[in-house]
């Protein structure tokens, strides 16, 4: 199945979400714990932008070449604002909505990669908002199409803690007539309080 130009939106809604809270870090909230355990906010802007970066490289026909360096230097909003750039320029290449991806362990289709980067997107917004004290109640289509597609997609064995090779925290409870991002916090493995 082929990605849609609303599947496209969704995402370049969801890098203008996150790159806005990026764009609002103050430098002093630099090493400031995030959700993600093992990650300060700076260390998490790296990740984020390392993976829009590496998200580009594959939906452009690439591989993942992860170097474990500092990818954002002193200019983060210039830094995230170049990969978001990329990866939208990279869905638009001919054959990119149709091609599958290749990724180390074995290829995905394009539509699931398109979900899956809106929704790493969403969650890691969540964690900067949280972290630097913005509102967590960002923007609920994002928020639910994010909750949608993890929820049809995130199979119990990629859940784990870091040491054991997990990819994504266990869900956490919470009610459910919690807020929208509480939920989205939640299934990602972060706790919303």
């Amino acid at each position: 199945m082929s990605v849609s130009d609303h599947q496209i939106a969704l995402l370049a809604r969801a890098l203008d979400q996150a790159g806005d809270l990026v764009a609002r870090i103050r430098p002093e909230q630099a090493s400031l714990p995030t959700p993600c355990r093992s990650w300060d906010v700076r260390a998490l802007v790296n990740h984020l932008v390392d993976e829009v970066r590496q998200f580009a490289a594959v939906t452009a026909g690439g591989e993942r070449d992860h170097l474990g360096v500092d990818v954002i230097g002193d200019d983060w909003e210039g830094a995230y604002r170049r990969a978001a750039a990329e990866l939208l320029a990279a869905w638009h290449l001919p054959g990119a909505r149709d091609r599958p991806h290749r990724l180390p362990f074995g290829e995905i289709a394009a539509e699931w990669a398109v979900g899956q980067h809106t929704t790493e997107l969403v969650i890691h917004a969540w964690d900067i908002a949280k972290a630097t004290g913005r509102s967590t109640d960002l923007d609920p289509d994002l928020g639910q199409a994010a909750l949608d597609w993890g929820r049809a997609h995130i199979r119990p064995e990629y859940r784990g803690d870091e040491p054991s090779g997990g990819h994504i925290a266990p869900e956490v409870e919470v009610p459910g007539d919690a807020p929208l991002y509480d939920r989205v916090a939640a299934f990602g493995g972060r706790d919303p309080r």
